[in-house]
């Protein structure tokens, strides 16, 4: 295990699309899984936030994610099965892109299927920010960053101005669904 550097905007690793997992077990995904684990630990000591992060984000190209919210979550291969018909407008930030924050709109629910660390093939339920986090972390999969889904005028933000204006509405307020597209 190992706390690996974070790969930054322009690094072409964040662009390309990861190969699926065909072999969960095998010590390569471990290795990754594990530092993933370690990665964002380190993160969230040095920061004081971070809930997810993505195998490219390490420099690795394979279907990868790790999530710290409600619980400890690794998931191998995660796919989108089915959104509910509600978008909500959710201001987006990244480790890959440090000091910027975009507003992004994202499915309220979704419901995805992905494997474990021992193959068990899962499907979960998520909504709210833990959706909005969990279509971030897949987008890095596909080789999308937050930056190439704004919505809305004005839909970028430097974090130190974030943090005057918005960061009381994203601490305290919930997100309001709306219907979509």
């Amino acid at each position: 295990m190992a706390v690996r550097p974070i790969r930054l905007l322009g690094d072409p690793v964040l662009r390309s699309e990861c190969a699926p997992i065909k072999q969960p077990r095998s010590p390569a995904v471990r290795l990754v899984a594990d530092d993933l684990r370690e990665t964002l630990s380190d993160l969230r000591q040095r920061y004081g936030f971070g809930r997810g992060l993505a195998s490219p984000q390490i420099g690795a190209p394979m279907r990868v994610i790790h999530i710290e919210a409600e619980e400890s979550l690794t998931m191998l291969n995660p796919q989108i099965l089915d959104i509910g018909n509600q978008d909500f407008s959710v201001w987006d930030d990244c480790f890959s892109i440090p000091e910027l924050f975009v507003r992004v709109s994202r499915a309220y629910r979704i419901k995805i299927g992905f494997q474990d660390l021992q193959s068990t093939r899962h499907k979960m339920e998520f909504e709210g920010e833990l959706a909005a986090l969990i279509q971030h972390e897949i987008d890095h999969l596909d080789g999308v960053l937050t930056v190439d889904r704004p919505s809305g005028l004005d839909p970028f933000c430097l974090r130190e101005e974030w943090s005057k204006h918005y960061a009381a509405e994203a601490r305290y307020g919930h997100p309001v669904p709306r219907e979509g597209p």
